[in-house]
């Protein structure tokens, strides 16, 4: 039975949204990310090697819970669904994509900016979704205003999010967790800097609202 996007998003206060350009490194990157006490990632696909990304990580990593990012077009669908993707991260609000996603019985996270979008999604059937680009959006005070009005909406802002400002959201009611790369930077990834990568996991894991 495949988690819901709530309890998918409640198993941590980050989830780290990483680009990964070798699948080969996708395991070790999802071990390094546990040892440091992160449970959940998103993997972008920003590069052809992201599926077999998230294939690596379901087979050597099963701990980890791994979505897809950056899904645009309801025709991947069925191979996102083949890579054992347990959720999906798409970057705005396209009904179609979520029509097709819930029919498919994939999670997905849709992003939104406005309380139009989010009114639309709500109408949906949708309860939890990204708030994107968090920073140029309004940031955390945008999402307080959003507060009193949609009370049953809660959020994972996503974009320009760093660790020195992450718990300006956590502490905010409808956050359940933010999204950012601080955890484990392209960088890092394409070093194979892990002790890197555990530290800063640490880090956002013990950060709170």
């Amino acid at each position: 039975m495949s988690l819901s996007l709530r309890d998918i998003l409640a198993k941590g206060p980050v989830v780290p949204v990483v680009t990964i350009a070798d699948a080969s490194a996708a395991p070790d990157l999802a071990r390094a990310l546990l040892d440091g006490g992160i449970t959940v990632i998103e993997v972008t696909m920003r590069t052809q090697a992201a599926l077999d990304a998230i294939r690596a990580i379901r087979d050597s990593v099963p701990e980890m819970v791994a979505g897809v990012g950056t899904l645009l077009d309801t025709r991947r669908i069925p191979e996102v669904l083949a890579s054992g993707a347990q959720f999906a991260v798409s970057p705005g609000l396209d009904l179609a994509l979520v029509a097709a996603s819930q029919d498919a019985g994939l999670p997905i996270l849709p992003g939104i900016q406005t309380v139009s979008e989010a009114m639309a999604a709500r109408r949906s059937g949708l309860d939890t979704l990204k708030f994107f680009p968090a920073a140029s959006a309004g940031g955390p005070g945008a999402l307080a205003q959003i507060r009193p009005v949609l009370p049953e909406l809660m959020f994972c802002p996503t974009g320009g999010i760093g660790a020195q400002d992450a718990e300006s959201y956590l502490k905010l009611e409808n956050v359940l967790c933010v999204g950012g790369s601080f955890p484990a930077p392209s960088s890092a990834i394409e070093a194979k800097y892990w002790e890197t990568v555990r530290a800063n996991a640490a880090q956002a894991a013990a950060l709170a609202g």
